[in-house]
């Protein structure tokens, strides 16, 4: 009998620390969940270029319209004045969106600064610079990136706008250089036909770089036959790019900011068309520009190119936001690229340009977001 009691008694210890076990179990369960961190939601961006001559209640109009219309992100062009962008930034939160300050960065047309030093500028195989010669456009001029006062200026640039009390982040336009090959839908704008890397788009030339890429890898890209052939040139130019966004990147983070980027389509789209591979950078935010209609792509398209992004991306922390461009779309084109974006991996989708963007593409925006 006394057996039976303990057996008993040893049983319903074992029943209560089982019970309390499985509690402990099942709220430990219940906080891990509710302490997971939330999904980010679905992020809606545009790009604007400021006027200083503009008052601040037209400001306060325009970024309460993007606001109502369900965008969450404006990405500000002043033409990298900090003073500008200071006095914009509360205007553009107290109407609740986010302020990016959008940077031209290796390509600096009318640069004041950079115009006093014509050797900071890239030069063509052909031995042109971009200070006087530039390619396919008058506000095509490519600072060289590995000239360390030109990138040192790029650089200083950054830290001014990532000063600014309120900003989000730096965000790099132009980090690359100048394009070896247009979209094939440009192509006729300029009368060109692009089957081969041609001379007076391949840059960077300049002394700086040859002699830098000559002690590396002792041979000229000068004298070489063919330089689209070799893959050490070619490795070298995006290094260089590479080398200016992850100073950047510390640049930024140092004063509490991320980094982003407007970048082409995707990786190795990037790479072949301006010496841009964006995958290997460190970077918070990509925006590749998704803009189907420069390559003579359907609206699919996007959803194409958003996937290869995010893929590339796959073993990296950056957040890819596809581009759109909207001028040639109708609301309900931008009802799907943003369907496809979403489909595809994307974490949002930005809009260029703001302007551009007419009631009936705000209402759409503004459907989707809401779910319609």
């Amino acid at each position: 009998m006394k057996l039976l009691k303990l057996t008993l008694a040893v049983a319903l210890i074992c029943l209560v620390s089982c019970a309390e076990k499985g509690s402990r179990d099942t709220a430990e369960k219940e906080t891990a969940v509710t302490e997971a961190p939330a999904e980010k939601a679905f992020k809606y961006w545009t790009w604007i270029t400021a006027d200083p001559e503009r008052t601040d209640d037209s400001y306060q109009e325009e970024f309460a319209k993007y606001k109502d219309n369900g965008l969450d992100a404006v990405l500000i062009n002043t033409n990298t004045d900090p003073e500008l962008l200071g006095r914009l930034t509360p205007l553009a939160r107290k109407a609740g969106l986010e302020v990016h300050a959008w940077l031209m960065a290796m390509n600096r047309p009318g640069d004041s600064v950079a115009l006093q030093h014509p050797d900071w500028y890239a030069v063509s195989r052909e031995g042109k610079s971009c200070f006087d010669h530039r390619p396919y456009v008058d506000y095509y001029q490519w600072l060289c990136p590995t000239r360390k006062a030109s990138r040192n200026h790029v650089l200083g640039l950054v830290e001014g706008l990532a000063k600014v009390e309120g900003v989000a982040s730096v965000h790099l336009d132009y980090i690359r250089f100048s394009d070896i090959f247009l979209p094939i839908g440009l192509l006729p704008k300029y009368d060109l036909e692009q089957e081969e890397e041609l001379p007076e788009f391949d840059f960077c030339y300049c002394d700086v770089c040859v002699a830098e890429f000559e002690k590396i890898h002792h041979k000229n890209p000068r004298e070489m036959e063919n330089p689209a052939l070799d893959i050490e040139w070619k490795q070298f130019r995006l290094n260089k790019i590479r080398a200016v966004v992850n100073d950047a990147y510390e640049i930024a983070h140092k004063h509490g900011k991320i980094l982003t980027a407007a970048v082409f389509p995707y990786p190795e789209m990037a790479d072949h068309m301006v010496r841009q591979r964006w995958d290997k950078w460190d970077i918070d935010v990509v925006l590749p520009m998704i803009y189907h209609n420069f390559y003579n792509e359907e609206i699919d398209w996007i959803g194409f190119a958003t996937k290869q992004g995010v893929q590339d991306l796959k073993y990296k922390d950056t957040e890819l936001h596809t581009g759109v461009y909207v001028p040639e779309m109708s609301p309900s084109e931008i009802k799907e690229a943003v369907q496809l974006a979403k489909e595809n991996g994307a974490k949002g989708v930005s809009f260029f340009d703001g302007p551009a963007l007419t009631d009936d593409m705000l209402q759409a925006i503004k459907e989707t977001k809401e779910g319609r």
